[in-house]
């Protein structure tokens, strides 16, 4: 019974995020206006900046009071509307000027969070892993197999974990984008890694 590691890494794709807007207004009314504009604006223009509709998904609208709690005594300063969209970036090199892009339509009451890299298909990549694995798991029995002066047969039991790890996620300033004299926003993907482990049992013969 062997263990075997396979590691494969691969350039990213695909950039997730989580883009949106948050608006505090005096009323329900105005801050849902103000909102449903504004994320207009930012939805727009991230299909100017080559993301389909199909890769853009409402993932949080949310209608609260806001307050004050200095002082003595609680105060209502007005409502906050916040809408969350969640898109895909396909094209990479063009994520740093469509973040951009959609950051300056918001203006000051877009947010940027949940940035994330991945690779679209990631078949080949497993299955080199994988591959690897296998040939460390099997080298390893055949050490061993000759070593105790056997043969080594069949393997009769194969269990297999991956595990897929993401590059670090960049930090983002949405608000020094937004301003009109900041240099566009660099975006690097990193790696991903996508790691096989295989325990095999194989038979032994004489």
């Amino acid at each position: 019974s062997v263990s075997g590691t396979g590691e494969v890494t691969g350039a990213p794709d695909t950039l997730t995020l989580d883009l949106g807007v948050s608006v505090l207004s005096e009323t329900v009314a105005e801050a849902t206006t103000r909102a449903a504009e504004r994320a207009d604006a930012l939805i727009e223009a991230l299909i100017s900046g080559g993301v389909v509709r199909e890769d853009i998904t409402t993932t949080n609208y949310s209608i609260f009071p806001e307050y004050d709690f200095r002082g003595q005594q609680e105060r209502l300063i007005g409502y906050r509307v916040n809408n969350t969209v969640r898109a895909k970036v396909h094209d990479i090199s063009t994520a740093g000027d469509v973040i951009d892009s959609a950051v300056a339509a918001a203006g000051d009451e877009a947010t940027v969070s949940g940035l994330s890299f991945s690779i679209e298909d990631d078949t080949e990549l497993v299955e080199a892993a994988r591959t690897a694995a296998w040939e460390d798991a099997r080298a390893k029995a055949q050490q061993l197999a000759s070593l105790s002066g056997q043969t080594l047969g069949e393997a009769v039991a194969i269990t297999e974990t991956m595990t897929s790890t993401p590059p670090p996620i960049p930090y983002f300033d949405e608000r020094a984008a937004a301003d009109a004299g900041a240099a566009a926003t660099p975006i690097e993907p990193g790696v991903s890694t996508v790691t096989i482990a295989l325990q095999v049992d194989f038979a032994l013969g004489e």
